[in-house]
């Protein structure tokens, strides 16, 4: 009999990749999902038996406490993403990016297996040289990092679960959004040419979304040996600064101009260099490369101009 998965936010940039991944590799998944920014990402999935919607909130706390009872896996992936979008709305942010989870946390049992993606901005800000590891105190800036933080812990002190710290994420997916850092800046060297830096020195760890996939359903298939515990994902190769992200994507845009010329701060303030080592240990790695991300947005650019494909 297959394994149900219960996928939170499964319509979302990651969740759109995500389900179908999990239904090839012979899983049952259930997506409960809000549809707030009215996507129709799944939409190529209803041809699948194993495939079922509930279009409600994660905060619909009856309708949770029932799934949690049919669904063994659980992947809570409904969340308010990003700094902007929780400052702009802190209370929507709150409840679900904190509330829901802990109230989800308060139901599981012993025979849930919960794959929790959390966030690495929470290392916040160090100097160029800081390296950065799963024994890395946290310094979290952001509400959204602080959020992860708080229930990452609360997570890891009340059941068995793998958590995994997620680099920033690129790449094409059904449910596309512009305001990632690779994303925004591939997809305005394609259509405008140009970027103004602010912190163009500031590094960070990147990561495909197909990879992230991946890494979930790794954790899954290595349940056993991985729960209990914390791993950082991203790419060993794309530990890099804003100003080398843009010289990447010259490489393939030849006639994209950036320059440093703005003190606007961002508001997590990462700057930090992650080790990946942990999860590599247990025997996964990425296989899609930062060139192979731009190439691609390249390709998807040339189809899309419009600002929907965003969480702000």
């Amino acid at each position: 009999m297959k394994e149900k998965v219960l996928v939170t936010g499964g319509a979302g940039y990651i969740g759109s990749i995500l389900v179908d991944d999990l239904i090839s590799n012979g899983y049952e998944v259930t997506v409960l999902d809000n549809f707030m920014y009215k996507q129709s990402s799944l939409n190529r999935l209803c041809k699948f038996n194993e495939f079922s919607v509930v279009n409600n909130d994660v905060r619909n706390e009856n309708l949770v406490k029932s799934l949690l009872k049919t669904h063994r896996i659980i992947i809570p992936l409904a969340a308010y993403v990003g700094a902007p979008l929780c400052s702009k709305d802190p209370v929507g942010a709150r409840s679900v990016n904190h509330d829901a989870i802990e109230f989800m946390i308060k139901n599981l049992n012993n025979d849930h297996k919960i794959i929790m993606p959390t966030t690495n901005s929470a290392y916040g800000s160090g100097d160029n040289n800081n390296l950065c590891d799963e024994k890395t105190k946290l310094n979290p800036i952001s509400n959204y990092a602080k959020d992860k933080v708080e229930i990452e812990d609360k997570l890891l002190n009340s059941t068995t679960a793998v958590s995994l710290r997620l680099a920033t994420v690129f790449g094409m997916s059904p449910r596309m959004r512009l305001d990632l850092l690779v994303n925004d800046f591939t997809y305005r060297a394609f259509h405008d040419r140009f970027v103004v830096l602010f912190e163009s020195h500031f590094k960070r760890n990147y990561i495909h979304v197909r990879d992230v996939s991946r890494a979930i359903i790794h954790s899954l298939k290595n349940y056993e040996s991985m729960k209990n515990n914390i791993f950082n994902v991203g790419l060993d190769s794309a530990n890099i600064s804003k100003k080398e992200l843009c010289e990447k994507i010259h490489e393939y845009i030849p006639d994209f101009y950036f320059t440093d010329g703005s003190d606007h701060k961002d508001p997590d303030q990462r700057n930090y260099i992650v080790s990946n080592e942990k999860i590599k240990k247990t025997g996964f790695e990425p296989i899609y490369t930062l060139d192979m991300g731009v190439i691609e947005l390249i390709k998807g650019f040339s189809m899309i101009r419009n600002s929907q494909y965003g969480n702000i």
